[in-house]
């Protein structure tokens, strides 16, 4: 085993130095060899270990005159070993004294500060399906989903405790949540066994809920959906999930969305697609077409005269309105002509007659 260095050497400070000496020779060791600033650095990692091992040492009163009068020795049989331990160790044992030096710098493992309570953990997501209607997705709407599991309890407010009373802070974790245990100079954390990491006991519990602060039924969200909306999209509702224990946060609701077929429009993203049936004499003519909208207003759409079979008309911004309210996709009329399949004695002399007038035309459209 390599001999250990001197800890006033380690640090660069004199035997004699005051507690701020060491403390500010530590500071700069310690932000020069951190491994956030080293990374895959062994070096800089075991000089970073030796360093903090030394001022764990020399920045205790009790345990710095032990090492003056016997050495390491006196510390006990690799007692301040720290060359072994593992950087989370560490920086979990000294993250008050990190915070301290470093301001709560996120990069040395503790964003915002010290040792804090541990936050209790939220309640579950929950999902659910809704199908509404096209005219709801092209309008928006809101609508009543039914979510079944467990809810707050009125009786405690989701506390646990009987009504008049409140929960107790742990005495196993004093309210953090978090049972430290020591091995040889190293602490270690865990959730506590008695709290269970709620970091507070019940010692009255509501007899509405046992002391679990939800009980079992169904109940009602309102849900808003956005005009827009469309199949396969997800909504989210902060909040309306299942409870979090002892009164902590709720989670999230989220609802799969389907939108119905309809019988008169098909949708493609943002657009509206609708098939409108003419007469040969609208389509030869021209013709004025009055639609209906799924959200029940109504367009008017101008056939052109010699308007042939299948021939798409397109108005921009009669469709869907956009999610991110950039105004809307368009409507596109598909046009057939319906050719009559019985004709009346006299509808078969004018449609020859017709024939006749046209065919010039046609031979001469032809030869032309």
């Amino acid at each position: 085993m390599t001999e250990k260095r001197d800890y006033y050497e380690v640090l660069g400070v004199a035997r004699d130095a005051d507690p701020d000496d060491i403390r500010k020779a530590y500071r700069q060791a310690a932000l020069k060899h951190h491994p956030d600033r080293n990374p895959g650095d062994a070096t800089a990692e075991a000089k970073f270990k030796e360093a903090t091992e030394a001022y764990s040492v020399l920045s205790d009163a009790e345990k710095r005159s032990t090492y003056d009068r016997f050495g390491h020795a006196g510390l006990g049989s690799g007692g301040f070993d720290f060359s072994n331990a593992g950087m989370g160790d560490i920086l979990s044992q000294f993250q008050d004294m990190f915070s301290d030096f470093f301001g709560g710098m996120g990069g040395f493992g503790f964003p915002g500060g010290g040792r804090r309570r541990a936050a209790p953990p939220r309640g579950q997501d929950v999902r659910v399906e809704a199908t509404i209607s096209l005219k709801d997705a092209i309008a928006g709407c809101k609508k009543e989903v039914c979510v079944r599991g467990a809810a707050s309890c009125e009786q405690c407010n989701g506390s646990g405790a009987k009504p008049g009373t409140e929960p107790e802070r742990c005495v196993g974790c004093n309210g953090t949540g978090q049972a430290t245990t020591q091995r040889g100079f190293i602490m270690f954390s865990t959730t506590c066994p008695r709290c269970r990491g709620a970091g507070q006991t019940i010692k009255d519990p509501c007899a509405g809920c046992s002391g679990v602060g939800k009980v079992e039924r169904q109940r009602k969200v309102l849900v808003t959906f956005p005009a827009g909306i469309d199949s396969e999209q997800r909504l989210r509702v902060p909040g309306q999930g299942m409870p979090g224990p002892s009164g902590s946060a709720a989670g999230d609701l989220y609802v799969d969305v389907t939108v119905e077929d309809d019988a008169r429009f098909q949708r493609e993203g943002y657009d509206l697609i609708t098939r409108r049936e003419i007469s040969f004499p609208e389509a030869a003519l021209g013709a004025e077409l009055e639609i209906d909208l799924p959200d029940d207003s109504q367009v008017s759409v101008d056939v052109p005269a010699g308007t042939q079979p299948g021939t798409v008309l397109s108005l921009r911004g009669k469709g869907v309105p956009r999610l991110d309210q950039r105004g809307s996709g368009d409507l596109h009329v598909v046009v057939e002509v319906q050719v009559p399949r019985k004709l009346s004695k006299r509808a078969r002399q004018l449609l020859n007659e017709l024939e006749s007038e046209l065919t010039p035309t046609h031979e001469a459209a032809s030869l032309g």
